[in-house]
């Protein structure tokens, strides 16, 4: 049972929320996506779209890859056209191409943990929720997860995050909460960061992104002078 949780994620925050097995991280992720109701207080603030990505994609469901992944997109609100490239593209980039056609209950635990992983992400969800999201992926595609947490980050979204095998380690500016018997710490809760507004050239703005992340600063967004 969680207990006294206050806590926030800002725009282009990454926040890793870890602990042992069985402490919580997943009840806390559902809540944070709607996907629970809080018995007490509440959630306030939750973006508009959402991408939640549980631990254990439901195979067991009478879909091919493709249908289940263009349903998904419209349900999120993609026009058809839309839905269609967005699911050839992270199907592509994921090396899921192949098996889209196959039925889901055929794929393989990392095959489907991939298609679960897409439908998270094809309409670029403002808060990104990933629960255990190395778990039975292939190397390949644990590699991917730097990545697609940056990409989320660098146009102002939010992303949260659960890992009890010490992933969060490759992943940038992510700040991290602990959850123990029911209780969520972080040393940054109880400090405020300030925001600074800084204008680069154009041409300079991914040195200065990565120089900004290396000092260990996070990166809220980028966006061009009205």
């Amino acid at each position: 049972m969680l207990r006294g949780v206050d806590a926030s994620v800002v725009a282009g925050e990454a926040v890793a929320v870890v602990g042992r097995n069985g402490v919580g991280k997943s009840t806390l992720l559902k809540l944070a996506a709607g996907l629970l109701r809080p018995q007490r207080g509440a959630v306030h603030d939750r973006p508009p779209r959402i991408g939640y990505v549980p631990e254990r994609f439901p195979a067991d469901q009478p879909f091919t890859a493709r249908r289940y992944l263009l349903g998904m997109a419209a349900i999120h609100g993609l026009a058809p056209a839309d839905a269609r490239r967005a699911v050839g593209e992270w199907a592509a980039r994921l090396h899921l191409e192949r098996l889209l056609d196959h039925q889901l209950a055929e794929l393989s635990k990392g095959s489907a943990q991939k298609v679960g992983l897409i439908q998270g992400l094809v309409h670029r969800p403002d808060l990104l929720i990933l629960d255990e999201p190395w778990e039975g992926l292939d190397a390949a595609t644990r590699a991917e997860v730097p990545a697609i947490v940056t990409e989320t980050l660098d146009r102002g979204g939010r992303v949260l995050i659960s890992d009890h095998l010490g992933g969060v380690a490759s992943l940038p500016d992510v700040r991290t909460w602990e959850l123990a018997d029911g209780v969520l710490s972080s040393p940054a809760l109880d400090a405020p960061d300030r925001i600074i507004e800084v204008a680069v050239a154009a041409a300079d703005v991914d040195a200065a992104l990565a120089d900004l992340r290396a000092a260990g600063h996070r990166v809220l967004g980028v966006r061009t002078p009205s």
